[in-house]
């Protein structure tokens, strides 16, 4: 049930009515047409704009319409009142009714309210983490993967099909350092002294993994050079730091659907098919790149190389996909491996970035808009950095990774669920400050703790009914005299609840999983002032001494709270809690 789109079915109803009529000229287009909630709360509950985008197409004055437009919504039950405004807005005002039958309906349809079918089944990718697989992963990687874990279970809430996917960067240089790495440790594991020297990890992570390879190898490889273990332990390496990240993933609630590598990329033939699509389109060519913006540096000196044409398609310049040498850029992979997304069939693209990767955009954005000629979108979230804070100073280290803080670290310091719910409390495009001391105090400033509060309120509420002998099923309460919901505080809470199906089709049509941690917010701060009112007001107070039918009517209302609240922490992967410890 969505208040919001059913109004709106009614303003569109009554505006096909009056073209039947002739108070419009017939074949209008009412797909701008939107109910809202006012920008001013006094001003009404909802307002359209409906005579506003429809003036201009009928040739006729904004307030003639609405007037017109007014007087059929007002003949509507549901309608309490219908009021012009200024040149020609329409603030609708709703009956109680309307607000008290919302919560049998949250009640009747349970974890289901607000589920939306918007996304029609579409088949969409959200690629995240992406963690390069040389250790465990940072704090850096746990707003990514809280955002993009958040993002697919809001997407599936809203109707889409998600598949989430991680993409495993190991062709590139870094995993051979990784390799060289745990072979110092595997020397280690063999008694002699490792060479942790610059330019390798140090973390004491890798310390089992050269345990392992002892175990396996014994001492064979000590006196080889290089080139006769090199591969082997890379492989060996690569396979034990992605079971970590694997674990480090789950501990975070995290599970993927699809792991993806860039090593089975090369000598397959994908790299070459992709930049053949391309090829075939007139899209790479061999060339030579204007120097780069500002100074030049003293190294640069034009060559030739083959080009991807991107500005065919929005970016800045053309992209290298070949050096000069006859090896791939890093960007050439890539375009590989988004094509095989393409190929299986997605419908829509989500890639989520860390901030560094901002010169990454237009460039993939292009690549994609090719290789499949527009009918694949691409989203790209870039992932601000998280900056971390304890006993009022900045927090950094982590012996165990070597140079800074891991996810273990975090999580092991004030559990899954806060870690998760803090790391969407900003958009992702913003800057996030994570002080270990303030994610943990009870107080209206921890988001957190204010919205499990509000769940563990209500269901004190309902464990003491039960004790009293009321009966607070939610069968039960779907049925109550809910119009003796009638104060102004206990329809300000329906109608936050109203908002939950909108706001979930907002925030999947922008990628924004951060909008359902706002709203919860919210909505817990509706639920205490109604609880605080209850203190100065006795008729407020969800349990009424003596009158269960009372009582039911207003529980019915704080459950639908706890029924909301459930499903939003749902999506954001959090467990709603029924009592505060």
């Amino acid at each position: 049930m969505n208040l919001f789109n059913d109004l709106r079915a009614l303003v569109i109803d009554c505006l096909d009515a009056m073209a039947a009529e002739g108070a419009l000229p017939a074949g209008l287009d009412f797909s701008n047409v939107a109910v809202e909630p006012p920008r001013d709360a006094a001003h009404g509950d909802m307002a359209t704009n409906a005579a506003m985008v429809l003036a201009r197409p009928a040739g006729q004055k904004p307030r003639d319409i609405a007037e017109t437009l007014a007087g059929r919504l007002a003949a509507d039950p549901r309608i309490a009142s219908a009021e012009v405004a200024g040149p020609g807005f329409l603030n609708l005002r709703l009956a109680p009714a309307v607000w008290q039958g919302l919560v049998a309906k949250v009640l009747g349809q349970g974890a289901g309210f607000g589920r939306s079918s918007l996304g029609a089944g579409q088949k969409v990718n959200i690629e995240f983490v992406s963690a390069n697989p040389t250790g465990p992963m940072h704090v850096g990687h746990v707003r990514g993967a809280v955002v993009g874990d958040a993002l697919a279970s809001l997407l599936d809430f809203a109707g889409w099909d998600v598949t989430r996917e991680y993409y495993i960067n190991d062709g590139g240089a870094q995993v051979d350092v990784l390799a060289r790495s745990a072979y110092e440790r595997y020397r280690e594991a063999n008694g002699l002294e490792p060479e942790i020297r610059e330019g390798l990890y140090p973390g004491d992570y890798l310390i089992p993994v050269g345990a392992a390879l002892k175990e396996k190898y014994g001492a064979s490889l000590l006196d080889k050079g290089e080139e006769h273990w090199l591969a082997d332990v890379r492989l060996f390496a690569t396979d034990m730091m992605m079971e970590m990240i694997r674990e480090d993933l789950a501990a975070l609630g995290v599970t993927m659907d699809v792991f993806s590598s860039e090593k089975a990329l090369y000598g397959t033939g994908k790299i070459e098919a992709a930049l053949d699509r391309l090829k075939g389109m007139g899209l790479i060519y061999e060339g030579v790149l204007e120097p780069p913006k500002g100074k030049t540096p003293d190294d640069w000196e034009p060559r030739e190389q083959t080009l991807f044409r991107s500005t065919a398609h929005g970016d800045d310049v053309d992209r290298p996909v070949m050096k000069s040498d006859g090896s791939w850029t890093y960007f050439a992979p890539d375009i590989a491996y988004h094509y095989d997304k393409v190929g299986r069939g997605f419908d829509q693209l989500i890639d989520i970035l860390g901030a560094d990767h901002g010169g990454y955009v237009k460039r993939m954005k292009a690549a994609v808009a090719a290789l499949s000629e527009g009918r694949v979108p691409l989203d790209i979230k870039l992932i601000q950095l998280v900056k971390l804070w304890k006993n009022g100073e900045p927090f950094k280290m982590s012996k165990r990774a070597g140079t800074y803080v891991t996810l273990r670290d975090v999580v092991e310091q004030v559990g899954r669920d806060v870690t998760r719910f803090v790391m969407l409390t900003r958009k992702n495009d913003a800057p996030l400050d994570f002080d270990f001391d303030k994610v943990l105090e009870q107080s209206k400033d921890n988001p957190v703790f204010y919205v499990q509060y509000a769940h563990a309120r209500i269901s004190s509420v309902l464990r003491k009914a039960a004790a009293a002998g009321i009966a607070v099923d939610d069968a039960t309460l779907a049925v109550a005299d809910l119009t003796k919901l009638d104060h102004e505080a206990e329809i300000a809470v329906a109608k936050k609840l109203a908002e939950w199906p909108r706001l979930i089709e907002i925030a999947a049509r922008s990628n924004e999983p951060h909008r359902v941690a706002f709203y919860l917010y919210e909505l817990a701060s509706e639920l205490h002032a109604l609880w605080n009112r209850g203190n100065e007001l006795p008729e407020l107070r969800f349990l009424q001494e003596g009158d269960a039918a009372t009582s039911q009517a207003k529980i019915a209302l704080a459950r639908s709270v706890a029924v909301v609240i459930s499903a939003g922490l749902g999506i954001l992967g959090v467990t709603p809690v029924d009592e505060m410890r």
